[in-house]
């Protein structure tokens, strides 16, 4: 691994589904379209291990129904699936050739439930990389962070170790968090760039910077947004499309479900298990 700076391969994982109305991720539309949107993230191989990018959901607030009322309840109009009848997230890096002790580190987009369920796996593990922003949103009082649907019972855990950024910060050999606030108070978008023995080049993985192609290609905002105005999560989606046209990076949505399942599909092939 001796001079390897870049990541060697990405697996794209999608633990869930969330069938809701577009104007969750589109701002103001009025199409009435509902989506099955895929719940990503993402896996990169870099120097030291697998850094793991967002961890889905908690299955457990889903499939008991009392908790499913307790938590998912107050946003009726977003119905959580989950992918198979055990732990999403083992079972995705299970069918990736992996386990959770390959996991080295971790990072999360933001601390939305359908992004910060999975920490659990890894409180007394890893290191977890976070904004510091996003922390503070997220244990700040009730019932705000709750009624935007970041759940303190995912991430309030003293033996998480957190890793927190004010800012881009590079997080792995290959791998920057890039601060796109907007969506969540701390919300980071990823530059994952890889290394020059798989071929050079990689991605910008937006997440909820941008949910859809077409937040990225008309420039649309998204639908939820914390602390500020739906235009103002404009300018995020307008940074990552020029560091990623700058570097000759492919910009990919985070919930889009044509392209991500696409983009998985390629990958795959690329780097097959």
């Amino acid at each position: 691994m001796t001079g390897r700076t870049g990541v060697r391969r990405v697996i794209l994982l999608t633990l869930g589904w969330e069938d809701l109305p577009k104007t969750v991720s589109v701002w103001g539309d009025t199409s009435g379209e509902r989506l099955k949107e895929p719940v990503p993230a993402v896996l990169c191989e870099c120097d030291g291990g697998w850094l793991l990018l967002d961890t889905g959901f908690n299955p457990a607030l889903i499939r008991d129904a009392t908790l499913y009322h307790r938590f998912h309840g107050r946003n009726g109009g977003i119905e959580a699936i989950l992918p198979g009848p055990g732990e999403p997230l083992e079972e995705a890096l299970d069918q990736a050739g992996l386990s959770l002790d390959d996991v080295a580190a971790v990072a999360v987009s933001h601390l939305h439930n359908d992004h910060a369920g999975g920490l659990r796996h890894f409180a007394g593990r890893v290191p977890v990389h976070v904004q510091q922003a996003e922390l503070e949103y997220g244990f700040s009082p009730h019932p705000g962070p709750e009624e935007h649907g970041i759940f303190r019972i995912d991430y309030d855990d003293p033996s998480i170790e957190w890793r927190r950024s004010t800012g881009d910060a590079d997080i792995a050999p290959g791998v920057t968090a890039l601060l796109t606030a907007g969506h969540t108070p701390g919300h980071q978008s990823f530059l994952v760039e890889l290394d020059e023995s798989v071929g050079g080049g990689g991605f910008v993985f937006a997440f909820d910077a941008a949910d859809l192609t077409e937040n990225i290609d008309q420039e649309l905002p998204v639908g939820g947004f914390i602390g500020c105005s739906p235009e103002d999560t404009i300018e995020p989606i307008r940074r990552l499309k020029a560091i990623a046209a700058e570097r000759g990076l492919r910009l990919v949505p985070g919930h889009d479900p044509v392209a991500w399942p696409a983009l998985t599909t390629e990958l795959a092939r690329r780097w097959p298990a």
